[in-house]
């Protein structure tokens, strides 16, 4: 594959180049795993950091709706949108089950937005391992904002928060039993509460759940990189566009400050490093399945600890022993 127009081509902002750019750093060849490489390291640097953007929220709450007005505000005031929306996939399979471009047809015919539905795969909270990737090839195609959408299952709010920037959790209007199914570590960690569908005959509802969460966010602690006022809880209409505009406002209010405050940049290098340590992992397993000789030894030992003759962790010493030598000291 030739690379170097292909970066050429990412850099100028092509979005055909940047959807061949991503389909390469999803694959899991290893020819292609190689030229994913210079790829990244060729256009690294080569573009400009976009506002990253999560956005989480449980199935049903409209996240689809509201991230394709959203995007079609942005670039209505001139922003260039790129939208990751890590659909669920088959475990199995790999295979995706959904596919967000056809939950967003009037943003897919922007010329300024690029829609990305990307399978999850196996991996935790439906963030995919290559979304890093993406990432990084979107803010080097010249994209202003990167929205990045997970399907909310447990555990993707702490994937989203090593990816972005700012992170939007999306609720749906609720008595007042649903502030008490919220778990705390999800609170703490939303920079923005949007309560969607505050409109019609769901907008008095929608007032008293952004009100009860607004008093639940007074009761957690002040974080030290979010200024007076957040993290906030705040109404929004996907329908109707009402509160996009201030929504944005608050998005983008809170990255202004944390980058002025040098947040911004610390939270970056933190990122970065999780993204090495996350690589090292999965590389390492990924050396352990891909011989076949360490792949039939790490079979006995799941067998040996399945019939209890090896505790977990000896077995794990065992199973990195080809690959790391022997232990110091061991």
């Amino acid at each position: 594959m030739e690379i170097e127009p292909l970066a050429d081509a990412v850099a100028a902002g092509d979005r055909r180049a940047l959807a061949r750019a991503i389909t390469l750093v999803e694959s899991s060849r290893a020819d292609h795993r190689s030229a994913a490489e210079a790829l990244l390291a060729r256009l690294a640097g080569a573009g400009r950091q976009a506002l990253r953007v999560g956005l989480s929220g449980t199935p049903g709450v409209g996240k689809s709706t509201f991230i394709e007005a959203l995007g079609l505000y942005l670039t209505g005031q001139g922003l260039r949108v790129a939208v990751l929306a890590v659909d669920p996939s088959s475990a199995r399979s790999g295979g995706s089950i959904l596919g967000d471009k056809t939950r967003m047809e009037r943003l897919s015919r922007d010329p300024n937005a690029f829609i990305r539905p990307s399978p999850s795969q196996t991996q935790l909270g439906g963030v995919a391992r290559r979304t890093r990737e993406a990432v990084a090839l979107c803010e080097a195609a010249r994209f202003d904002v990167v929205l990045i959408e997970t399907v909310g299952v447990g555990q993707s709010e702490t994937m989203v928060a090593q990816l972005t920037d700012i992170f939007v959790l999306l609720i749906a209007p609720a008595g007042g039993d649903e502030l008490q199914g919220v778990k705390r570590g999800i609170m703490e960690m939303a920079d923005i509460i949007l309560v969607n569908k505050s409109d019609g005959d769901l907008k008095v509802q929608a007032t008293r759940t952004c009100a009860d969460y607004t008093g639940a966010l007074r009761l957690l602690r002040h974080r030290p990189q979010d200024p007076e006022g957040f993290p906030k809880a705040l109404m929004v209409s996907a329908v109707t566009g009402d509160g996009l505009e201030v929504a944005w406002a608050a998005v983008k209010d809170l990255a202004g400050w944390r980058r002025e405050a040098g947040v911004w940049n610390r939270t970056r290098a933190t990122q970065a490093r999780e993204w090495f340590r996350a690589e090292l992992q999965a590389e390492l397993l990924a050396q352990l399945t891909r011989d076949p000789a360490l792949k039939a030894r790490l079979e006995a030992l799941e067998t040996a600890v399945a019939e209890g003759r090896l505790s977990p962790a000896a077995a794990a010493g065992h199973a990195l022993a080809p690959l790391l030598g022997p232990r110091m000291g061991g």
